[in-house]
């Protein structure tokens, strides 16, 4: 039997490689337990981001829808003019045609700007030669890498806000001063089709030559002199209605966008709390055994 001074003095030592042993686990478990516990910190972070965010873009969706309805009255009106007068693209020898991208300087949308790109390297790859005017800075850094000798023109500080006809007319002046004069001018912008889709469309607008050229241009009683007037004008007005229509997508795509993202993050806090639960029940369970085996050990003493 040993003596009640030397009992303590063995518990001790038969306690300690047992606490030395458990020491380095249960140490790399309190730090997976913090690692989880700020993970989890950061994706509820970013899912309150991406709520608000959803929120914002819902919110400008309904402004943006009733600027797209009152531009397609412009484009549409004058579209309706050139069909009527039967105008096409101007026959020439050598035909230079442009393409002008309505795109924005935000991302956060998905893939409605890299859409576009797709469709004009599409059309380089096809064997198209055109030049290309750019607005936006979205589709400046995904063309520009490929196709950087086409740009003529490239315009930055779009979709801020709901595109005026200010801006487009604006943006007409410019493209109708280039120097090159040319037969074929289109602009691609994405078209609404419902809150959860879009696609690439073109809207042709027609030079000047094209215009004087039509077979029933003289119904509309319009002199020679306007006929240049009239050109920057349709052109303003077709922009205009791409540019709203362009907005309108992209607040839609974002508003799908960040709803699918708070929908992952919302999965991702589940599984790590979750894993969270589990790893600290597995602690709380391996200090529990350590007590009772210390305390099995010191009665059978």
């Amino acid at each position: 039997m040993l003596s009640r001074a030397a009992r303590p003095a063995l518990r001790a030592a038969v306690a300690a490689p047992s606490r030395a042993a458990a020491g380095p686990s249960t140490a790399a478990t309190y730090a997976t337990l913090r690692e989880i516990e700020t993970r989890l910190k950061s994706i509820r972070n970013i899912e309150k981001i991406t709520n608000t965010m959803k929120i914002v873009a819902s919110t400008k969706l309904t402004r943006a829808t009733r600027s797209m309805n009152d531009s397609r009255k412009y484009g549409q009106t004058s579209n309706e003019v050139f069909e009527a007068a039967e105008t096409a693209a101007a026959e020439a020898d050598e035909k230079k045609s442009l393409v002008i991208v309505c795109s924005s300087d935000k991302g956060l949308c998905g893939g409605i700007h890299s859409g576009m790109s797709r469709t004009i390297r599409r059309l380089f790859a096809e064997g198209e030669n055109f030049d290309l005017v750019l607005i936006g800075e979205k589709s400046k850094a995904q063309l520009q890498r490929t196709n950087a000798k086409n740009i003529q023109l490239s315009f930055a500080g779009i979709g801020k806000d709901i595109p005026t006809f200010a801006d487009a007319q604006a943006i007409a002046d410019q493209i109708v001063n280039l120097p090159t004069e040319y037969t074929d001018v289109k602009i691609l912008y994405n078209k609404f089709i419902n809150a959860t889709s879009y696609e690439p469309t073109f809207i042709e607008a027609f030079s000047e030559e094209a215009i004087s050229q039509s077979p029933n241009i003289s119904a509309f009683e319009v002199e020679d002199e306007a006929l240049g007037n009239l050109r920057e004008y349709s052109l303003a007005n077709s922009l205009y209605w791409a540019l709203a229509e362009g907005h309108a997508c992209e607040q839609s795509a974002r508003r799908n966008a960040m709803d699918n993202a708070s929908k992952n993050a919302g999965e991702m806090i589940g599984r790590y709390q979750i894993l969270y639960n589990r790893t600290r029940q597995a602690v709380i369970t391996g200090e529990l055994v350590e007590i009772i085996t210390g305390a099995t050990a010191s009665a059978d003493m």
